[in-house]
């Protein structure tokens, strides 16, 4: 009797065949790591630009504002300057100064306060006379306000040896003053008033032997500064 060869079947383990779905499994999670990474990184970076483009625009537009709204400093111009008695021997107690300036406001909303203004005249860096110029008064945005007046003898005084300088500079023909406005200012916008400011404006002034401003110094900007 012939032995029975029975094949038997052999399957294969179902580890074998298990692995490869787990790399793949694994492969699929990592890209969808990355994706997601990759779209959180997207995110942060737009919303970081964003608020730097907002930022910027903010920083415009505080900028135009405040230039619009700075105070600027009232501009000073001498429009007119009179020695009369230049050639009187005794000195400036027969003389009479006269002068004209116009203020300007350049502000297109913010008005000026002029608690106090004096008016004070040097030659050669020595006080020869001083006087107060208006009462307070308080001027509207981009207005212009005419200051004059008139200094005379008893007010105007030099020693012997400024006089001695004064006569040989008109001897000459020219004689240099300067003129110092100084007043007390607060700037208004709407409801807000600034503190007081002590301001400044020198007009350097030449005069010929007729006593009249020469031409070239005739409607001249006044430096302004503060102290």
């Amino acid at each position: 009797m012939t032995p029975d060869h029975t094949t038997i079947p052999i399957r294969s383990s179902p580890v074998a065949r298990t692995q490869p779905m787990k790399r793949h499994h694994s492969k699929a999670s990592y890209y969808a790591h990355r994706v997601k990474e990759s779209l959180s990184t997207r995110i942060s970076k737009f919303i970081c630009a964003m608020f730097l483009l907002v930022l910027f625009f903010v920083g415009v537009i505080a900028f135009i504002l405040w230039l619009s709204l700075r105070p600027h400093r009232p501009r000073f111009h001498i429009q007119d300057f009179v020695v009369q008695g230049l050639d009187q021997p005794i000195g400036f107690e027969s003389a009479r100064i006269a002068f004209n300036v116009t203020i300007l406001n350049p502000n297109n909303h913010m008005g000026v306060y002029f608690d106090s203004m004096d008016a004070l005249i040097y030659y050669k860096d020595q006080k020869i006379g001083s006087s107060p110029l208006l009462n307070p008064f308080f001027q509207q945005p981009t207005n212009t306000t005419i200051v004059t007046s008139t200094l005379t003898g008893s007010s105007l005084t030099v020693n012997n040896n400024r006089w001695t300088e004064f006569t040989n500079d008109r001897a000459q023909g020219t004689v240099g003053f300067r003129l110092d406005i100084v007043s007390n200012i607060r700037f208004k916008l709407h409801r807000w008033i600034s503190k007081h400011h002590r301001m400044h404006a020198n007009c350097n002034i030449m005069v010929g032997r007729d006593g009249l401003i020469l031409p070239k110094f005739n409607h001249k900007r006044c430096p302004v500064y503060f102290t």
